[in-house]
């Protein structure tokens, strides 16, 4: 493989990590807000944003976790046929369906990126009782499906490695 692709699906693969791994650990602060939630409703007044902001931490946390989850091969795929196939076979369809999933990302993203514009527009808000910004939860799924589709197109480049005979 060109050096290049090397260099980019190292890169990708590396930042995809750090950051689902960092993200990993938004299930933390979700149970946190969540805890405080339950404290706040017993003990004090109910918390207007408890509900909401666990919301966007389980988005964040999902969103952002989905690359890193593409490179641990942890998606759920239906294995009727594909556990029993040998791995150049799997790599020869894992490479012809990514494009599919690079499709639907890109569709994602282009939606996103048009609501994140509505959103940072206009200051729109959430109509809740909180009325918090909405474009900063849509930033990240922004983020989320261009860290997705950076790591789809290496998952590429490492399947059409492993129908040469070679390992990424």
């Amino acid at each position: 493989m060109p050096r290049i692709i090397l260099s980019y699906v190292h890169v990708v693969e590396a930042i995809n990590k750090r950051i689902g791994r960092f993200a990993m650990y938004g299930i933390f602060l979700m149970m946190g807000v969540l805890l405080w939630s339950s404290i706040s409703k017993t003990f004090f007044l109910p918390s207007l944003w408890t509900l909401e902001m666990a919301q966007f931490l389980m988005v964040g946390y999902y969103i952002l976790g989905g690359a890193y989850a593409i490179q641990l091969d942890a998606n759920v795929r239906m294995d009727l046929f594909y556990g029993e196939w040998s791995p150049k076979t799997k790599a020869w369809f894992d490479a012809f369906t990514v494009f599919f999933l690079i499709f639907f990302l890109g569709v994602l993203l282009y939606g996103a990126i048009e609501s994140t514009q509505y959103s940072y527009e206009y200051n729109q808000r959430s109509r809740t009782a909180w009325r918090p910004y909405l474009w900063p939860i849509k930033a990240v799924m922004c983020l989320g499906f261009v860290l997705m589709i950076l790591q789809a197109i290496a998952e590429f480049f490492k399947d059409i490695a492993r129908i040469r005979g070679q390992e990424i």
